[in-house]
């Protein structure tokens, strides 16, 4: 496969099976490192962005104290998973244990907004023009650097009287541990017919927020 070539959902799967470090979520290689300390995670971002430079690649790279977020994604093949990709995230394992950092899957999670419309179109732009954002992969909005949360359209002919939503991603393998923990919250109240795709969780007062995994995102999709 060339470096450019667009990996399969399959492929993906088949591949993170030996990088037990990295997850697949909203169409990007992710992984949540936890260094022993600030200064080592510093030097392993350096390390990454030696890694990078060398075959001019280059992850985003969220540094928070002692822990680094990592993704990895091919811009010049439309957003998508290569073979790139696949190969920088192992040697970033490879420099990840050799400074002492282990993996936090649980802590990579990631975050939309989401509006109930019956008519996307009518609102997409001015919410666009007015958080600076640029049109995703899915028609959803995203912030062109990475630091705010995506927003997207929930086109229903019944919007709910709650417009807004927020989706929170996590891992397949990761989304029990974090639905064992919302349900036991007071007054919360779990509708699994979207499942395996998403949860969605209502609080006491009628709020809602939906779990979502990779599952039904991908390439092949």
């Amino acid at each position: 496969m060339g470096a450019k070539d667009v990996w399969t959902r399959e492929a993906i799967d088949v591949e993170l099976e030996s990088l037990p470090q990295w997850r697949y979520r909203q169409g990007a290689l992710t992984a949540a490192l936890k260094a022993p300390s600030s200064r080592a995670a510093l030097d392993l971002m350096a390390r990454i962005g030696d890694l990078a430079e060398a075959v001019n690649h280059h992850p985003d790279v969220d540094w928070r104290y002692n822990m680094l977020f990592v993704t990895l994604i091919s811009h010049d093949v439309g957003g998508e998973v290569t073979s790139r990709d696949i190969a920088l995230a192992k040697q970033i394992s490879a420099v990840a244990h050799e400074l002492g950092a282990v993996a936090k899957p649980a802590l990579n999670r990631s975050y939309e907004i989401a509006i109930d419309t019956d008519d996307p179109s009518a609102v997409s732009e001015t919410w666009r023009v007015a958080l600076g954002y640029k049109v995703g992969r899915y028609g959803d909005l995203v912030d062109p650097y990475g630091r705010g949360p995506g927003l997207w359209f929930q086109k229903t002919s019944t919007p709910n009287p709650n417009r807004m939503h927020v989706d929170v991603h996590v891992s397949m393998t990761d989304v029990g541990e974090a639905l064992d923990a919302v349900a036991a919250t007071e007054g919360s109240s779990l509708d699994h017919t979207f499942a395996p795709r998403w949860v969605v969780v209502t609080d006491a007062q009628g709020n809602r927020v939906c779990l979502c995994t990779e599952e039904g995102h991908g390439p092949d999709l």
